[in-house]
């Protein structure tokens, strides 16, 4: 509101109010002298954030006098505009075989609005790929809006796959929009190719029969391959690497066809074998070798001998060397634990016989049955007479013990080292007359 006075009286007093420019204002008398400044139409933030008001007021006098004041209005925000997508939608590509965590590509969503209720924040829609939660594939970086690979893709397993991405501002309600993104993955030569035909196997042997009346071009067989990658790496072609006879067979190089190169004759050999290499047209190219192996004869009888002596004597060598390497490991086996076991007996009595050797301790006197030792000096109990008779004449000898005394008695000093100050004996001596010879022992 604002107010005009004009001091003039009559009609040089009288004041008009009007708006320069086509702004969407009025203006409108509220009382004497007072004036009020109103909208005319909804006003959009988005399309004019400031206006400048002009506002001239004249008096009706001649001539006609006027001034003019001139308004600065601001606009504020409200959110009333949601995030805007610069695309509808998005593809990305990603080669397979990628490092987990790299970045794919960035969505990029605007919002009209102003400071808080233009700040734009990415989510990941929740959904799934093959029955796995989407967030297990990819992720988006709330502030920038980023997409990063959580895992390694495999072409062979998903070739492509779509998600959902909303950006959400930060007003009060928030507003938000979504996205469709697509992610390709992109093949890269990392199989190898596969032989369906003829099969390789481990145990049996398979041949392909070639009659000696074949002429030039006859179809021997053909290498069945794949290559489950795509594109140019999925693009096969076959060669002959070996062969028992070059100069009769040849393979075709985008068919993979086995076919003779020659009339076969009678000087032929009735085995021959075939190696065919399969290779991809990657960068770089893999491969596959298939050996192929060809019988050369008219009849089965002939076939089946020659082959079936091969296969027996490749499989009676394989298990003679088997069995062979596994007893030499056996007896090796034996050989070294008995020279250990040997060593450690021989080892241990050493070592035994140094100890008791080299050993300080005291040695404990033994006292054989019905021996004692008296006051614990060592001395024995009793004293046993022995007789040692021996003649001249006769080459006899005899050799008596005496009763034992109930008196004999052996005193060992204890501050001595085994000398013997007194012995009391009282024996019985058994007489012998015709012993010229007499040696009694006391111990």
């Amino acid at each position: 509101m604002f107010s005009v006075l004009d001091p003039d009286s009559s009609s040089n007093g009288q004041v008009n109010c009007r708006i320069n420019g086509n702004i969407p204002f009025t203006i409108t008398t509220s009382s004497n002298d007072f004036y009020s400044l109103v909208t005319d139409s909804d006003l959009d933030r988005e399309r004019a954030s400031e206006y400048n008001i002009t506002v001239t007021c004249s008096d009706e006098g001649v001539p006609s006098l006027s001034s003019s004041v001139t308004l600065t209005l601001q606009i504020s925000d409200v959110n009333d505009n949601p995030p805007v997508f610069e695309r509808s939608s998005y593809e990305a590509y990603i080669v397979e075989n990628n490092t987990p965590g790299l970045s794919i590509f960035t969505v990029k969503a605007r919002d009209a609005d102003w400071n808080q209720n233009a700040r734009v924040s990415y989510i990941l829609e929740d959904s799934s790929v093959n029955g796995v939660p989407v967030s297990s594939y990819v992720s988006v970086s709330a502030d920038s809006g980023v997409i990063h690979a959580v895992r390694s893709f495999d072409y062979e397993q998903i070739k492509d796959f779509h998600f959902r991405v909303k950006a959400q501002d930060g007003g009060s309600p928030p507003l938000s929009s979504n996205v469709t993104v697509k992610i390709l993955i992109q093949d890269q030569n990392d199989n190898p190719p596969q032989v369906l035909y003829p099969v390789q196997t481990g145990g049996s042997l398979v041949a392909e029969m070639v009659p000696r009346s074949a002429d030039v071009g006859y179809l021997v067989t053909k290498v069945v391959a794949i290559d489950v990658d795509s594109g140019q790496n999925a693009w096969l072609s076959y060669k002959l690497q070996k062969a028992t006879d070059r100069a009769l067979f040849e393979v075709g190089l985008q068919n993979g066809e086995i076919r003779t190169i020659r009339q076969v004759t009678d000087k032929d050999a009735v085995k021959q074998r075939l190696t065919v290499i399969v290779e991809d047209n990657g960068q770089p190219s893999r491969s596959a070798t298939v050996i192929v192996n060809v019988a050369v004869a008219d009849n089965f009888p002939e076939v089946l001998s020659e082959f079936t002596d091969f296969t027996h004597d490749k499989e009676y060598n394989d298990n003679l060397t088997f069995y062979l390497v596994l007893a030499l490991a056996v007896v090796s086996f034996l050989f070294i634990t008995c020279l250990v076991v040997i060593i450690s007996v021989k080892i241990y009595r050493w070592r035994q016989s140094r100890i008791l050797y080299h050993s300080n301790l005291p040695v404990i006197p033994y006292y054989p049955p019905r021996y004692s030792d008296t006051l614990g000096t060592g001395t024995l109990q009793h004293v046993y007479n022995y007789e040692v008779c021996r003649t001249t004449d006769s080459r006899k000898s005899d050799c008596r013990s005496g009763r034992a005394g109930s008196q004999n008695v052996l005193i060992m000093d204890p501050s001595s080292t085994g000398t013997m100050q007194r012995i009391q004996s009282e024996k019985s001596i058994l007489d012998e007359p015709d012993s010229p010879l007499e040696v009694s022992s006391i111990m």
